[in-house]
């Protein structure tokens, strides 16, 4: 049932962060600036920073299937890969927007999108800690009960 559940829920999370990632490449300028210290500015053609994170989100995803294949038995395995790569399509999400945002001519206040942007990076750690946490777990029951 939940991994039923979370297969749907990966689903919905590629599918918006190919909306996502579609809708910001119609509103990014020709240069894309996707890293700007004091001493350089890092930009790149809004194709290419399309074209690379398309290529980026599809292996990211693919990676499902290559785990369903290779995994076929261990169902818990695989609905915790299903629950880190929705939250990595999370992070995603939040990362195209803040990039599109950041481009953009408005003026934001990093302060108030922040908690944002921290909350996707804790949802993929939380996520990516809860698969040793839960053979952890399993051990320490499986053993209690012998």
């Amino acid at each position: 049932m939940a991994l039923k559940l979370l297969k749907a829920v990966w689903f919905l999370s590629m599918a918006v962060s190919l909306v996502a990632l579609l809708y910001v490449y119609a509103s990014l300028p020709q240069e894309v600036v996707v890293q700007d210290d004091s001493d350089a500015r890092i930009s790149i053609s809004n194709e290419a920073f399309f074209y690379g994170v398309m290529i980026f989100i599809a292996i990211t995803n693919v990676t499902v299937f290559i785990i369903g294949k290779i995994f076929k038995t261990q169902e818990d395995l695989r609905t915790w890969f299903y629950l880190l790569i929705a939250s990595l399509n999370l992070f995603f999400i939040v990362a195209i927007n803040f990039i599109s945002l950041y481009n953009s001519a408005e003026r934001f206040d990093f302060d108030r999108i922040a908690f944002v942007i921290y909350g996707s990076v804790g949802v993929v750690v939380l996520a990516s800690v809860a698969w040793p946490i839960y053979i952890l777990l399993r051990r320490t029951n499986s053993k209690l009960l012998v």
